[in-house]
């Protein structure tokens, strides 16, 4: 591609260059998405084996992927992010939000959704699915933790807006504190199950650990400020008081990572509290 004299100095033309095409931008989200060998890349994406070969030659030359070697005969290898790689989830997170607000919907500002539309499409294909691999995020105290519970019978994860936010009149946004509340009340009724709790918002571990102290949350907050859950579970997303936000919904895991619930646009806060409840304990008791 020929590129003007004044575009070797523009941010946004090189990562253009690395970016490249829809395609490119594909077989990203993809192995964000933890699709991460060649046979796998393929079926979700729809390309030729030439092709698909040639993007990813592409993105390992730009430094955006690296080949790990998983299988000798024949050699096989996993494409796995790299630092620059990973600085990307927050550009596909962004056009994910771009493109459900402006071409996808109306373009109105919402922290919810229509039940009919593509985020609750998205959401509900979940169900059946896996999480990736290796899946973790920081916790209030800045230490990397799984967002599936090691050992529990079922995880719930459930995703928010943020707390101490005034969020005006933006639908779906308001009830954080009251969610998280409500989740700390219910904890030993989880706890009694085999149930575990994740709660998870993009602000920053300090607000996650401020927040935990303060109204004594004994689960873990789990920080997406880099956008590794929205950007491997396609979650969707609203821009908000200065960065990108979780809206609210809830998945039900089981011990295996495998979602088998999904409560998404979630409306009325309590109701979602008690049917993830319900919906884990269902999951956790004995066949």
């Amino acid at each position: 591609m020929r590129m003007h004299n004044a575009d070797e100095s523009c941010g946004i033309a090189q990562a253009a260059l690395v970016l490249g095409d829809w395609w490119n931008v594909l077989v990203l989200r993809e192995i964000a998405r933890g699709h991460v060998r060649f046979d796998a890349l393929a079926a979700e994406i729809g390309l030729s084996r030439k092709v698909l070969t040639e993007r990813l030659g592409r993105l390992v030359g730009s430094g955006v992927l690296r080949r790990s070697l998983y299988q000798r005969r024949p050699v096989r290898y996993e494409y796995l992010l790299t630092d620059a790689g990973d600085a990307l989830l927050p550009l596909l997170a962004a056009m994910q939000d771009w493109g459900d607000r402006w071409v996808l919907g109306d373009g109105s500002l919402t922290a919810t959704a229509v039940e009919d539309g593509a985020e609750h499409a998205r959401v509900h294909a979940l169900v059946g699915t896996r999480l990736p691999d290796g899946l973790e995020l920081p916790g209030a105290q800045g230490e990397m933790l799984p967002v599936v519970a090691p050992g529990a019978a079922a995880t719930v994860l459930f995703t928010y807006p943020g707390t101490g936010v005034e969020w005006g009149a933006v639908p779906g946004a308001a009830g954080c504190t009251l969610e998280n509340r409500l989740f700390r009340d219910a904890w030993p009724d989880f706890r009694r199950a085999g149930v575990d709790l994740r709660g998870v918002s993009t602000q920053l571990v300090s607000e996650q650990a401020e927040f935990a102290r303060a109204e004594d949350i004994p689960y873990p907050l789990l920080s997406d400020a880099d956008h590794h859950l929205v950007a491997a579970l396609r979650l969707p997303a609203f821009r908000g008081a200065g960065r990108l936000r979780h809206k609210r919904l809830a998945l039900v895991v089981d011990a295996e990572r495998t979602v088998r619930h999904a409560l998404f646009p979630v409306d009325d806060i309590p109701h979602a509290v008690t049917e993830t409840l319900r919906l884990a304990e269902e999951r956790a008791r004995p066949a």
